[in-house]
């Protein structure tokens, strides 16, 4: 009956123990799906990740099988889509060996422990109580390891022993990353939370306001990344993916800017550009379905709801500019969110121009990619020290996009950016100091189908 509740009694129960064959059925390498299937129960640590990796506890959704090349995690994911508003309160009994009781995490959330009672020698027992209010689009994942805890004002660290100095110096990264953070998106509502894994190689996890990582001498160079994508979940919250995850993966592009330029950033999102080449490249479904189910608002594959929405808020900072962006996200509240067009309208309001196509192409559904090709280039000499050259650009794709021009000539470059929409041309004048010799249409901040097309050589200028 509508509205209506019913109680249901499941048994559920198995053994857990560290198990990649899943991986290497499909020809992963042992010892990357050794690091990457990490979750076990053990005498010193316990780590299950739920839905997609262990799932301890039941669930209910479609079959999806690896090794058959199905897409796991989109199942996955429309199943963290249907649960996101799920609680789970988990009375959890530990058995084993211990000096003191162990910390137990449900999520980044610390359970409320008994004291050690004795068993039967040498172990002792340890009660917990855990709740997860809603998973939000997550996982539910359990930890429970003999952790050590570090605090500062934006970082929660819960560490293994031996693991002070790398621990200590995680911190101290992410407190120097916090301003860049707070700037963009506003004070911490909370403190980012990290917890360390026990082997060196293990891969990293991230679930919302959590991060498992290795935390050992190897990881300080990845730590600025991390903390960046944490300490972004830690100031801005949103129940959409594309707006938590997309932000959390451009804070972290914005952070290696910071470090080392733009080209750096740049090319850290290709890493992720590549993989959604092929995601855009490989729709099962007629196109206007994929459009639909694809977009970002809708769709429940996390490569495009991490990836593309991160070149998504790039592009739209490209765009309208940091302030503009900075004041859109600043007017962002959760609770007002009722519709997709929502936090689009707080960006729009902040800026003259025209974003409903970007925002058709790009978010509320998926037109695919641009395909840019420098269909022309024409240059004159204008005065003795000055040169102007006309680009017009084909958009042979199916998404519209604001993409830099760039001019090559000895010495430097000159660019400029031009709007072009979906099967479109446009053409854009741009001065340069000295006889311009190549055009490059994209500088890789904007994702493309084909990039082999985007350089053209110049003819010898007109007199």
């Amino acid at each position: 009956m509508p509205h209506a509740t019913i109680d249901l009694d499941i048994a559920y129960e198995g053994v857990i123990l560290p198990d990649a064959t899943r991986l290497t059925r499909i020809g992963t390498p042992e010892d990357v799906a050794k690091n990457t299937d990490w979750d076990e129960i053990g005498a010193s640590f316990t780590g299950l990740r739920g839905a997609g990796y262990v799932a301890w506890y039941p669930i209910a959704t479609e079959v999806a099988n690896l090794s058959e090349g199905d897409d796991l995690f989109e199942v996955v994911g429309r199943w963290k889509s249907r649960e996101s508003e799920a609680t789970i309160k988990v009375n959890l009994a530990v058995t084993a060996k211990y000096e003191e009781a162990p910390q137990i995490l449900l999520n980044e959330h610390l359970c409320p422990t008994s004291a050690l009672e004795a068993t039967s020698e040498p172990n002792q027992r340890v009660v917990a109580d855990c709740e997860l209010l809603t998973f939000a689009h997550h996982s539910a994942t359990l930890l429970i390891a003999d952790y050590l805890s570090l605090t500062t004002p934006h970082l929660d660290v819960r560490y293994l022993r031996g693991h002070d100095d790398a621990a200590r110096a995680y911190a101290d990264t992410a407190e120097q990353v916090s301003p860049l953070i707070a700037d963009w998106f506003g004070p911490a509502r909370q403190k980012a939370r990290v917890a360390d894994l026990p082997d060196s190689n293990d891969a990293p996890f991230e679930n919302g306001a959590l991060l498992l990582t290795p935390l050992s001498h190897d990881s300080a160079n990845l730590a600025g990344l991390s903390a960046a994508h944490q300490l972004t979940h830690a100031s801005f919250a949103s129940f959409r993916p594309w707006i938590e995850e997309g932000l959390a993966h451009f804070a972290q592009a914005l952070y290696l800017e910071q470090q080392k330029g733009r080209p750096a950033a740049i090319e850290y999102m290709g890493l992720h550009r590549s993989a959604l080449s092929e995601i855009e490249g490989a729709g099962t479904l007629p196109r206007s379905e994929d459009e639909v189910n694809h977009s970002l608002i809708r769709t429940a594959n996390e490569e495009l709801s991490r990836s593309k929405a991160m070149c998504v808020w790039w592009m739209l900072r490209d765009m309208i500019g940091d302030a503009a962006l900075k004041k859109g996200l600043a007017a962002y509240r959760a609770d007002q969110d009722k519709d997709p067009s929502y936090l689009p309208r707080l960006i729009s309001a902040q800026t003259q121009r025209d974003l409903e196509w970007f925002f058709d192409d790009w978010v509320y559904r998926d037109r695919g990619l641009p395909d840019f090709k420098v269909e022309s280039a024409f240059a004159r000499k204008a005065l003795p020290n000055s040169w102007v050259v006309a680009v017009t650009v084909d958009n042979l794709g199916t998404a519209g996009a604001e993409v830099p021009i760039i001019v090559k000539f000895a010495g430097g470059q000159a660019s400029k950016r031009l709007e072009v929409r979906a099967k479109n041309r446009a053409t854009i004048r741009i001065e340069t100091p000295a006889t311009p010799e190549e055009i490059v249409v994209n500088d890789g901040s904007v994702p493309e189908s084909d990039v082999t097309n985007n350089t053209f050589k110049v003819e010898p200028p007109q007199s």
